[in-house]
């Protein structure tokens, strides 16, 4: 009889695995399908081309200086103090590119976020739905989780998820 019920103790999980329903859906499809996502690019790209913008002034003053500098550096009767301080400049200006460069990728990593959480959200609520609707007691999102196999009792929810939001 304990022989028994260790047997059952340890088929149990198969058994509730064998009678659960499990989905799949690819929301990385979905999102790319999408409306607003062009309009969240569309923004995104605005941003980055102000950035850019401000960047090629940086850089323009960058090489300006450089220029000067260079000019200072082949004069050998310019005294080493103003050659050096010449070097800082440079070496500061270098430094503020390289900061801007940093505030300006989180700003849009940021920004990126911000406008793609309603999208993700909306696709998240979607799933859930159709996952409820249908009784799914498990849905694996192939483009988050890698799935190494998916057998023939699984069910692909992407296209019931794209009908949900009027997508093709």
């Amino acid at each position: 009889m304990k022989r028994f019920l260790m047997i059952a103790a340890a088929l149990l999980p198969l058994v509730l695995m064998a009678q659960a329903r499990i989905g799949i859906v690819n929301s990385q499809q979905i999102f790319e399908l999408m409306p607003e996502k062009a309009q969240a690019e569309a923004k995104l790209k605005a941003l980055s081309d102000r950035y850019h913008a401000e960047y090629e002034l940086l850089k323009s003053e960058f090489d300006k200086k450089y220029a000067d500098y260079q000019t200072v550096a082949a004069d050998a009767a310019m005294p080493e103090t103003i050659k050096e301080r010449r070097v800082q400049e440079l070496q500061e200006c270098d430094k503020k590119m390289r900061e801007f460069e940093h505030r300006a990728a989180d700003d849009i990593a940021a920004q990126r976020a911000v406008l793609t959480k309603p999208l993700t959200d909306k696709i998240q609520a979607a799933i859930r739905k159709v996952g409820e609707q249908g009784a799914y007691d498990l849905v694996l999102d192939t483009a988050v989780t890698p799935v190494a196999y998916t057998g023939p009792a699984t069910i692909d929810i992407t296209p019931m998820v794209k009908a949900l939001l009027g997508l093709k």
